[in-house]
């Protein structure tokens, strides 16, 4: 089968197919986005990347349709693709209207020859232009990696290193909305807060322009936590107990308050919705500077 890099988890929606002749990340973005205005945040995604030759995109169509046919009885896809070299986007495109089973969505050629008309600039046709080894870009990579060591708690010494700190309870989305704010090139950590569980120190050496505190609602909050919890048993359902949720909130609220942290409401909002209004308190209190712009 052709090399394949498989994400997501088991929703309603298809499976997004992602054929790209770089590494993929500017069709799995779309993907996503697409897939939240359904309720969705983490959608089933599978990714071809760095293709070079229309065999390997035919293969790995054939393959993948043939597989969900097997499986589901479906055997229909839904295909993103980002390819800027011209010949495989167009056999791609002429491949999947030969069949009935594929709905494509070609994500890149309109953008650039749009772009092109209105410059008469003649593209360039390497593949991964985006990721270009920048300064920009390593300081995007040393943010997810810092967000991923500072999740959920971890390493509370280094809070002062963050650019943001957020604060929540459980399932209040401080993890997607850390991962989203580092792939923008900002350090985060996030810090669960519970009733029962003393914040670490440090928060109190962290400068308050940086304190974001994630609030959503009892009723928003309890339906989440329902989702999360399935068939868990008695004891652990008191997590999505009403009371409890309610209690839990106002501890937050409490501690937030208490540490003077900007709060943000995060109930009905997408994760780009939330992480815009903190950056834009954020932003005010420490304007970008040209390296953060790229």
């Amino acid at each position: 089968m052709a090399e394949c890099i498989a994400y997501g988890s088991s929703t309603d929606l298809p499976t997004i197919h992602v054929i790209s002749d770089s590494v993929g990340l500017t069709a799995q973005a779309v993907a996503r986005a697409a897939a939240a205005q359904f309720g969705v945040t983490n959608p089933a995604i599978e990714v071809l990347p760095k293709v070079r030759s229309f065999e390997e995109i035919k293969t790995f169509i054939d393959e993948h349709s043939a597989f969900h046919k097997r499986n589901t009885g479906d055997g229909r896809m839904l295909l993103f693709y980002t390819l800027v070299d011209r010949d495989l986007s167009h056999k791609l495109a002429a491949y999947a209207a030969e069949r009935d089973d594929i709905v494509a969505v070609d994500l890149m050629t309109d953008a650039i020859a749009a772009i092109a008309d209105m410059t008469g600039f003649k593209p360039s046709t390497k593949p991964g232009g985006l990721h270009v080894a920048d300064q920009y870009y390593f300081k995007r990579i040393e943010a997810i990696e810092f967000s991923i060591a500072h999740d959920d708690g971890r390493n509370p010494q280094e809070l002062a290193l963050a650019d943001i700190v957020l604060l929540g309870v459980s399932r209040s989305s401080k993890t997607p909305t850390s991962i989203y704010l580092a792939q923008q090139g900002y350090k985060v950590s996030n810090i669960p807060l519970d009733m029962h569980t003393e914040p670490p120190r440090e928060l109190a050496d962290v400068d308050r322009t940086r304190l974001f505190g994630l609030m959503t609602t009892p009723e928003v909050l309890v339906g989440i936590r329902q989702r999360r919890l399935g068939n868990a048993g008695v004891v652990a359902k008191s997590y999505a107990d009403p009371e409890y949720v309610y209690q839990d909130l106002e501890s937050a609220r409490a501690l937030m308050r208490k540490l003077g942290c900007i709060v943000v409401h995060t109930e009905n909002r997408a994760v780009e919705e939330t992480a815009q209004e903190i950056l834009r308190y954020y932003e005010r209190a420490h304007p970008p500077s040209a390296d953060m712009m790229g």
